[in-house]
């Protein structure tokens, strides 16, 4: 069965820039170029929140691991964390000197790398907005920067049309990627963490495994057989599977690839003008998309019931533009699917018990979250309490030293 469109969301002033669902898919968030942030609540009876505080356009949102946080970046130069829930409450740091361009939580939700036309990526702490360290080696705008699933390592694309590889321990670039003609606009990991995709102002989709620094596969609309986009690339997306992959052009539409058998699977039309950005649900049964009309738009993916099943050493042969590829493996470290036998070692209990330990670490962590972000909230407005009585102060004293004059 085809991707189905599930349903559309319209209440953005201007083009979405960016979405991201919340890990159990009950929110959906997005940013605009309308400076404004939607949260989206997917039960059809529970209105929309729109969150204002930003003083340009939002161009990058996402939730926390945990769901109980979202991370906007903005053209007016700041990072703002938001309560997702009706009072939609905030803190804000000024991150960079110019637009940030990407945010991102790493996958234990303590920390947040962040990417600006200052042509730096910065690393910061979630729970204080203390700032860690700068990585700055792009000689452009820096226009994506994601961290790897464990944590290691930091990937960014970059108007100087690389691909830089960060170690996060030593901070230093291990690797660049030089092989795109055009700007680089979103790049992301392969949920193994063993190979990165990214996509650019030339039309191509690249993938790049990470241990090997040799380019993959290679996507480009000139094939009879393929047709690709043609128009640039603006955003992209792994299943969680990391079997397919996602992306959104200019040319409007979307298409999904099959990573394992490296072929274009499916196009689909439904934004009318430039589709840009595009993001799968945590699970992969869903997907959401944006455009330059305004509109958010919810897919299923409907995929066969086995796209759960983790990834397989395949070997590419060839290209989807029909030149010959690298003939490398798309070996990206998964390991084979269980056996049942080795399933059923497992008892019933033992999993339960597992469910219900996870489920409590994972609301522990969550209550942290707001606890910290409210604690930052109250703080920030301690010190504008603490501005506005220092100004007070200044003002009775200069009336009094009139006076005395």
């Amino acid at each position: 069965e085809d991707p189905s469109l599930e349903r559309h969301f319209k209440g953005h002033r201007d083009a979405v820039t960016s979405v991201d669902f919340s890990r159990a898919k009950k929110q959906l968030v997005s940013g605009s170029m309308d400076s404004c942030l939607m949260i989206w609540n997917m039960k059809p009876q529970m209105r929309a929140y729109r969150f204002l505080g930003h003083k340009d356009a939002v161009l990058c949102v996402q939730f926390s691991p945990s769901g109980h946080l979202v991370a906007s970046g903005s053209r007016d130069k700041t990072v703002r964390l938001w309560i997702p829930s009706v009072k939609g409450e905030s803190t804000v740091f000024k991150a960079h000197t110019a637009t940030v361009r990407s945010v991102h939580f790493s996958s234990d939700g303590q920390s947040l790398v962040t990417a600006s036309d200052d042509k730096t990526i910065k690393v910061w702490t979630v729970h204080r907005q203390k700032f860690l360290f700068s990585l700055s080696q792009h000689i452009n705008w820096v226009r994506c920067a994601r961290f790897s699933p464990d944590g290691r390592l930091i990937v960014s694309s970059s108007d100087d049309k690389t691909v830089k590889l960060w170690d996060k321990t030593s901070r230093e670039c291990i690797h660049s990627f030089c092989e795109h003609g055009g700007f680089v606009n979103h790049v992301d990991f392969h949920p193994s963490g063993n190979c990165i995709a990214a996509g650019g102002t030339d039309n191509t989709v690249k993938l790049w495994d990470v241990r090997m620094n040799r380019l993959l596969q290679h996507y480009q609309g000139k094939s009879r057989a393929y047709k690709m986009h043609n128009s640039v690339v603006n955003s992209l997306s792994f299943h969680p599977s990391g079997n397919y992959l996602v992306t959104a052009s200019s040319d409007s539409t979307l298409k999904i690839l099959d990573l394992l058998e490296g072929r274009l699977l499916y196009t689909l039309h439904g934004h009318q003008g430039p589709a840009t950005c595009v993001a799968f649900s945590r699970d992969g049964e869903l997907f959401a998309s944006g455009g330059s009309d305004e509109q958010v738009m919810v897919w299923k993916t409907n995929f066969d019931a086995d796209y759960g099943d983790v990834v397989k050493p395949q070997k590419y042969s060839s290209s989807v533009d029909g030149t010959h590829g690298t003939g490398s493996e798309m070996d990206c470290g998964i390991h084979n699917k269980k056996t049942k036998t080795q399933d059923s070692v497992r008892t019933h209990e033992q999993q339960e018990e597992e469910t219900s330990l996870a489920n409590t670490l994972e609301h522990i962590v969550g209550q942290l979250d707001v606890l910290t972000q409210t604690v930052s909230i109250l703080e920030q407005r301690l010190t504008l309490t603490e501005d506005k009585l220092k100004e007070c102060l200044e003002t009775q004293q200069k009336i009094i030293q009139n006076k005395t004059n």
